[in-house]
């Protein structure tokens, strides 16, 4: 068996599209420009790149993007004064802190220092409980496009194992949950887990969000089974360059998986778009306008 490869960066530039048609639509009918603020503390490499495509794409669905760039001195009194001003913004409907922030500041205080209904993160700890009790919420970004992927692919996840290797509350504790409100049969696997291997080989779902390069090999996937890699990890390859792999051996994986997301170009890209279409569903909630179907949890 060859593996059916789920294009994560195609399947994310339909949601964008989606996404633009439905911010188009509130301009013209409610005069709405839904606002998304990204907040940086610092010149960390990584999140300068994230946050610079996170303003182009915002751009590009026709909304509004704000950038806030703060020194990495910045005081946890000065940051939480700025998202103080941005819950209080009645143009800005989405506002996300860069993770990580520099070690002075308490992460947890800044993240549930934000508007719950305007945390397009999903972090904050109002929208932790709503989403475990399986209330209306704002969803985190990365499971979000995974499951919308994974929604795509089989249409009804009713009924079928779904093993999540990883518990971290961004993506492993988040994405378990959203499996269990679509009616799987979900495992929580991580580091401690006994007989990991067979433990993923009874499901039906696969999704890999450890953080360990081609940890998961193909003789742990059963036949057919549709396989979701989070991981993005950088590793040296034998002719010294370095090159990203996902959490999951891709080639050993996709001989005996039904589909399989490649990495770079899948779960990646889904990321942003869900950022997007999270600013959408918030901008919609706040004015008490219908949802944009498909586009949330």
């Amino acid at each position: 068996m060859t593996a059916q490869v789920i294009d994560g960066k195609a399947f994310a530039a339909e949601v964008r599209g989606k996404v633009a048609e439905h911010v188009a639509r509130l301009k013209d009918e409610h005069d709405l420009v839904p606002g998304l603020a990204v907040v940086l503390v610092g010149e960390d490499p990584a999140s300068q790149v994230y946050v610079r495509s996170k303003g182009k794409m915002t751009t590009e669905v026709g909304m509004k993007s704000v950038e806030h760039k703060l020194d990495v001195n910045t005081s946890e009194k000065d940051l939480l004064a700025l998202i103080d001003q941005l819950n209080n913004d009645d143009s800005i409907n989405g506002i996300l802190v860069q993770l990580p922030l520099p070690k002075h500041l308490d992460e947890d205080l800044v993240i549930n220092s934000i508007d719950p209904a305007k945390d397009v993160d999903g972090f904050h700890i109002s929208n932790v409980g709503l989403l475990g009790t399986g209330q209306k919420s704002m969803v985190p970004c990365t499971p979000l496009g995974c499951l919308m992927m994974l929604r795509h692919h089989h249409g009804s996840l009713s009924g079928m194992n779904a093993v999540v290797i990883g518990r971290s509350n961004i993506v492993g504790k988040p994405m378990a949950q959203l499996l269990l409100n679509d009616s799987c049969t979900v495992t929580i696997a991580h580091s401690r887990t006994k007989d990991l291997p067979d433990v993923v080989r009874r499901a039906d779902i696969v999704v890999a969000a450890v953080g360990r390069p081609e940890m998961v090999s193909g003789d742990w996937i059963k036949e057919g089974a549709t396989v979701i890699d989070v991981g993005i990890n950088r590793i040296e390859t034998d002719e010294g360059k370095t090159k990203l792999v996902g959490d999951v051996d891709y080639a050993s994986c996709a001989e005996r998986a039904g589909a399989i997301t490649p990495v770079p170009g899948g779960v990646g890209p889904m990321t942003i778009a869900c950022l997007l279409a999270n600013t959408l569903t918030s901008t919609c909630r706040a004015h008490g306008l219908e949802e944009p179907e498909g586009l949330t949890a």
